[in-house]
């Protein structure tokens, strides 16, 4: 997602999920992220960033899955960066989304 004037363009107050054709495989350093669909490799280089992205799924929104999983306001901006990262590469997508091709 791109940014506008240096501020984040995911509306962190709407629900997200990895996509259904991503697998994770949790490693050391944090995981790899593997789509299926468009062959594309992510590696989460943060434990917390793993948490985060797990815990989508399982809440209303973006803020709320940062607040289940301890990430502090401090932090909100750097982690909300990691997951545009993955919005970009159709790893994160819209919970909507994934409702709709199901």
């Amino acid at each position: 997602m791109r940014r506008l004037l240096g501020r984040s363009c995911m509306d962190t107050t709407r629900p997200w999920a990895l996509h259904e054709a991503v697998s994770v495989r949790p490693e050391p350093f944090g995981a790899l992220l593997y789509h299926f669909g468009n062959r594309k490799l992510s590696f989460l280089k943060d434990r917390r960033l793993l948490e985060l992205v797990r815990a989508l799924p399982e809440h209303d929104s973006v803020d709320a899955a940062m607040a289940a999983t301890d990430i502090g306001a401090d932090d909100r901006a750097r982690f909300t960066r990691a997951l545009e990262s993955l919005v970009a590469s159709d790893i994160v997508v819209p919970r909507t989304s994934l409702e709709e091709s199901a």
